[in-house]
């Protein structure tokens, strides 16, 4: 299933898109599209059953805002070097374990709302990123198979990174990753059902038009599963976080000097197999 929150900010009504494109409400079955819905086999099951009967109601979806596909986040846990080909071109040894850091819920906006330049950036950056969903409290697993067995679903995260911030302020890279819409989600929370390898996905991000970033899932250093599984060892992952789980080659950072980092006005593109895709228009903050 394709879910998906529409509405103004703050205001979004839970729906599903239906395989010939159609949006459907589903605020007459559930509440919202959260980690309590997706713990819930019995509930989604409702929901199945409902798309399948053709019981879901159209909605209209003309200057409809599309949210961000979750809602009540708890936490996000990220994943940073972790690409082959992101590791070659930042100079970067791949690393032996998992580089683990948090951007907070509340830099979570939907896929085509405006992203700000926090002030005073001079190096704002871009990263497409395959978004993981847990839909399983996941406590010390023992395997990646596990892990993958606690992915409720899959959709697009874009890591929007003020690098200065991150690299060269001292102290933790949060500086540069917590930045107000710094972490734009969906269009669509795709169940993992319609996933089945999560390492065959393309991944694709356009600056003006320019595609810059063309990568895989294929080149990830640490697939999916395992990662779930790894930060399961220390922290639990509960129904309704969300794991981004690094970027491919193309990042402003890996470019020759002058290095094109984000300005206000800039319009960012970006996709994953599958998953939908996003446009995002730069302002200053």
């Amino acid at each position: 299933m394709k879910l998906l929150r529409v509405g103004t900010a703050g205001r979004e009504r839970p729906a599903l898109l239906d395989p010939d494109g159609t949006l459907r409400d589903l605020s007459g079955l559930v509440a919202d599209i959260d980690g309590t819905l997706l713990a819930d086999e019995d509930a989604l099951g409702r929901i199945r059953s409902a798309a399948a009967a053709g019981d879901l109601p159209a909605l209209d979806a003309t200057g409809l805002r599309t949210g961000p596909p979750l809602a009540r986040i708890g936490k996000i846990v990220c994943i940073g070097l972790n690409y082959h080909d992101h590791a070659r071109e930042t100079g970067a040894e791949p690393p032996a374990e998992p580089v683990v850091f948090f951007k907070a819920p509340d830099t979570v906006v939907g896929p085509d709302d405006t992203v700000l330049i926090p002030r005073g950036s001079l190096k704002t950056d871009w990263e497409v990123e395959l978004a993981v969903v847990i839909g399983r409290t996941a406590r010390y697993l023992e395997s990646a198979e596990e892990g993958l067995a606690h992915v409720a679903g899959y959709a697009v995260a874009h890591d929007v990174s003020e690098r200065e911030f991150q690299i060269e302020r001292g102290g933790t890279w949060d500086k540069g990753k917590n930045c107000e819409t710094f972490n734009p989600l969906g269009p669509w929370l795709v169940t993992a059902d319609e996933v089945p390898d999560p390492q065959n996905l393309s991944l694709r991000l356009w600056v003006n038009g320019e595609l810059k970033q063309d990568g895989t899932t294929a080149e990830q250093i640490f697939p999916v599963g395992e990662v779930v599984r790894y930060v399961s060892r220390f922290m639990t992952l509960y129904p309704g976080d969300v794991v981004n789980t690094g970027t491919p080659a193309g990042v402003a950072m890996g470019h020759p000097e002058p290095k094109p980092y984000l300005r206000a006005g800039d319009v960012v593109e970006l996709e994953v197999t599958g998953l939908g895709r996003q446009r995002q228009v730069l302002a200053q903050a």
